[in-house]
């Protein structure tokens, strides 16, 4: 048979867009319509609102690992890909490019502001759509969603009418959190708290009846102008005469009454609290108990509205603060301020201080939802992997509020809510009304605001598949095998998604949840534009080849880990595609004019069963990684098997064959090779796709291509334990005489005469005389004595394995005076250090101020230090026989 030729080097750019093409054209991706259970993960749909980071790499390269796995293990494997509007952060981006071109939206409209919107969507979406193809994603791209969508928006709007009608969604006044840039209102959840360092503002305000004053302590004095109240704890003997007193609001017209609340800490600051219910969630529930006035004192950029004395209207929070301050000394009621640091909420999009804001806005009542999603995990039908992460899905659903879903943003999902001008009524409809049902009225006004971004999301996994449609692949698919995805959107989309498919699917979304770990760089720090030390998964591909790329990264996904790397680390990858390229061209250098022989009728040799031994352990090591999500445990079976097992002793013993002039073990041999390599394409391709691809193609007697194979079954008929016992056993051998020659620096090519002496009780010992030859090549001798009666031993340096010791003579390979006075050497330096380091050990200072891994890495050079002590000093005794 004539081979298919290899370039001599491997070189990703020659053929990862063409097998990609390749794939696409010919429908790969699709999910075999054969009736089989499927495996279906639904994309975390990135937002269109830039390009993939690393983070993003990592979670679609492992999607991507388990998709091609299930696919080659014969499951209709469906991978749906998708995107997110992401309203904020894309509404956020649009604006800033119109600022720079000098427009407000306001003067654009909201129609022309949603059409520059689309445009930059599409942008974006082209670059991450390359950029998961870029990588290898094996999505099915005929299924592709965007969250706005026709199909997701009629979902969306189902859901919410649905919501509605249970009594579920509902629209009130309530405080909400509220981004004074974005110009919207923010969940709980979209809240980011940072330690701020602040002050403590300390004053009085005077009793109304001019028998005293009251010290008030607070981190924000502006909002001193919607007091209600001041409140104390009943408990708190120094105010329990005040109680139901009234209190004169400085810098206001208006009385205020002291209220007894057992909310207020009688430890924390003065013990009495203003209370502002409009500007703050703890003062909210204090002004329901008491039913106080409510009083919103900010506009919506953050400035002070007309709801307080006209002195402030108009000034921003920075501003006011300060101008409250100088008036409060002016009258001689301002005391002090402190330094104090304190939690302030953030906008999760543009980081701006998040202000406690009463405003009218829709909701969803979560708890009867978050129960039944509760139960859901408890009956363990979905388990997060690693189970560590349950207990953040178990605290955030357990201590749930109120969902607000009202965003006063432009782009999104309108909310499908209608209100008539000429009589009131509200209109909640599935579909666009013309004509109001009460009066008749064709007036009507549709709700301004949009819906968070999330309350698309947390439909994914059935609105992709056609719901509310009754679809074929929404009946297929549904529900999802596996979701991956980052730890801190557990409570943002990944218990809702459980919590909506609950209420609307009567069933969860999925069943299993991996959570990735966080990419880091390689001093621990978290990858961000800030710090400059953030990978572009595209540089690193164009350098190294999506291969490196996904193979590294599956490699160091240890479960529960997370990941440090900079871009050298991609040279693992790259290393192994380079051995696995290279070994394949090897191979295929020597099928040239050989008959290959099939499996089935090939004459198995010991060395054979071994091999065949291996991938069966494999094979086996690796399902059961991937069946746990232990993605480095899979990617460490292969790459063992291949490197280890396959090149560095398969290929190599092999050589005897090859180059015997026997043409029928030529050919026996060379088929045992083409199938060895065959099965461990197929062992690496979930995360070595393109390369294994590549190969594949050019093997003998292949047909298809390899991303729909079968993946390699273990097989109790190809374990071999004898034989792989055995083998294991001249491994040993062949180690310990490769380290003799390494550590007298004997060159690879030197011939250096052996003798192994076997015990008489040596199991392996008939092993070992049927491969004398191997052995010797494996050493590199031309003079190998394999006995069962102590050999002469003068002139050598001794290996002890189990049941056999081997005699490597290097007299006549190295000059013995000069090695013997470098071991003395050697061996006086570790005896140096030996004594420095149990003196460190035995120094209580360092053993209590030094941290625990500190003080375990000195334990350890130690053993190491003193274990090469004893070699060393054997190498010494060994040499000195004359």
């Amino acid at each position: 048979m004539s081979s298919s030729e290899m370039a001599k080097a491997y070189n990703p750019k020659d053929f990862e867009d063409r097998i990609y093409k390749y794939w696409m054209d010919n429908g790969c991706f699709k999910p075999a319509d054969d009736g089989k259970n499927p495996f279906v993960i639904v994309i975390p749909p990135p937002n269109v609102t830039g390009v993939l980071h690393m983070g993003h790499g990592l979670n679609n390269i492992l999607q991507d690992v388990l998709i091609r796995y299930h696919r080659m293990n014969g499951r209709p494997a469906l991978w749906v890909p998708g995107t997110d509007h992401a309203g904020i952060a894309t509404q956020n981006i649009v604006e800033k490019k119109l600022r720079a071109r000098g427009i407000d939206r306001h003067e654009l409209g909201r129609e022309k502001f949603v059409e520059e919107t689309w445009k930059v969507k599409e942008e974006h979406h082209t670059i991450i759509k390359k950029q998961l193809q870029k990588i290898g994603s094996s999505c099915d791209w005929s299924r592709e969603r965007f969250t706005l969508d026709e199909g997701c928006s009629r979902a969306v709007r189902e859901v919410f009418v649905g919501l509605y009608e249970r009594g579920l969604v509902y629209r009130g006044n309530y405080l909400v959190n509220w981004c004074p840039s974005c110009g919207t209102a923010l969940a709980d959840d979209e809240v980011e708290h940072h330690e701020t360092n602040g002050k403590m503002y300390h004053y009085y305000y005077p009793l109304a009846d001019g028998s005293g004053r009251v010290e008030i302590a607070t981190t924000r004095p502006e909002t001193m102008l919607g007091d209600t109240a001041v409140a104390v704890n009943p408990e708190d003997s120094r105010y329990t005469h005040l109680v139901g007193k009234m209190l004169k609001l400085p810098l206001t017209d208006r009385e205020i009454p002291i209220v007894a609340d057992s909310y207020v800490s009688m430890e924390f600051g003065t013990g009495a609290v203003k209370v502002t219910p409009a500007h703050d969630p703890n003062d909210w529930e204090i002004g329901n108990r008491h039913e106080l006035e409510k009083i919103n004192i900010l506009n919506d950029d953050a400035t002070l509205n007309n709801n307080v004395p006209e002195k402030y209207r108009g000034m921003d929070i920075k501003t006011a603060r300060n101008t409250i301050v100088e008036d409060l000394k002016e009258l001689g009621l301002y005391l002090k301020d402190t330094e104090h640091s304190h939690q302030v909420g953030h906008c999760y999009r543009c980081e701006t201080t998040v202000q406690p804001y009463l405003s009218r806005q829709w909701f969803v009542s979560m708890k009867g939802m978050a129960d039944k999603a509760l139960k859901a995990w408890e009956n363990e039908e979905v388990v997060f992997y690693p189970k560590k992460w349950e207990n953040t899905y178990k605290h955030w659903l357990s201590n749930i509020r109120d969902w607000c879903i009202s965003r006063q943003l432009w782009w999104g999902h309108r909310i499908p809510v209608w209100y008539c001008n000429e009589c009131g009524e509200m209109i909640v409809a599935n579909e666009d009304p013309f004509t109001c049902g009460r009066c008749g009225s064709t007036d009507l006004t549709q709700d301004s605001d949009v819906l968070d971004t999330w309350f698309s999301s947390w439909l994914w996994p059935f609105s992709t598949l056609g719901w509310p449609e009754k679809t074929k692949d929404l009946k297929r698919f549904f529900p999802t095998s596996t979701l991956v995805t980052g730890y801190d959107i557990i409570f943002f989309w990944v218990s809702r998604m459980i919590m909506a498919s609950l209420e609307f699917m009567e069933e969860v979304p999925f069943k299993d949840i991996y959570i990735t770990g966080l990419v880091r760089d390689k001093n621990g720090r978290k990858m961000s534009k800030s710090l400059g030390n953030g990978l572009d998964p595209l540089e690193i591909v164009d350098e190294y080849g999506a291969d490196a790329l996904k193979f590294t990264m599956t490699f160091l996904s240890a479960q529960g880990q997370d990941i440090l790397i900079d871009t050298e680390s991609f040279k693992l990858g790259s290393k192994f595609a380079n051995k696995v390229w290279n070994a394949s061209r090897y191979i295929m250098m020597n099928v040239e004019g050989r008959n290959i022989i099939p499996f089935e009728k090939i004459e198995l040799k010991e060395i054979d069963k071994w091999i065949l031994h291996r991938l069966n352990e494999s094979i086996k090591t690796s399902k059961a990684a991937i069946e746990v999500y232990r993605f480095n445990d899979l990617a460490q079976a292969g790459y063992e098997f291949f490197w280890n097992d396959f090149c560095d002793w398969y290929i190599e013993a092999s050589k005897i064959s090859l180059y015997s002039k026997d043409e029928a073990e030529k050919d026996r041999a060379i088929s045992m090779l083409v199938y060895v390599l065959e099965q461990g394409l197929k062992l690496l391709h979930p995360y070595l796709s393109f390369i294994t691809e590549e190969i594949y193609a050019k093997l003998p007697q292949t047909d298809g291509p390899l991303i729909t194979a079968d993946y390699p079954k273990d097989d109790e008929s190809m374990s071999f334990s004898e034989t792989a016992e055995n083998f294991g056993r001249l491994q040993d051998l062949i180690r310990g005489i490769r380290t003799l020659r390494s550590e007298f620096t004997i060159p690879p090519e030197k011939k250096i005469p052996v003798a192994v002496f076997m015990d008489s009780d040596f199991s392996a010992s008939g092993f070992f005389n049927s491969h004398q030859a191997l052995i010797q090549q494996l050493v590199n001798t031309d003079n190998l004595v394999l006995t069962a009666e102590k050999p002469s031993i003068e002139g050598s340096v001794a290996y002890a394995g189990t049941g056999f010791e081997a005699y490597v003579f290097i007299r006549d390979a190295v000059d013995i005076d000069k090695e013997i006075d470098k071991l003395k050497k050697e061996q006086q330096k570790m005896e140096k250090m030996i004594k420095q380091t149990e003196g460190k050990l035995k120094n209580e200072n360092f053993l209590s101020n030094a941290p625990e891994d500190v003080v375990e890495k000195e334990k350890g050079k130690l053993a190491e230090f003193t274990e090469r002590t004893e070699k060393v000093g054997f190498y010494i005794a060994e040499l000195s026989r004359r």
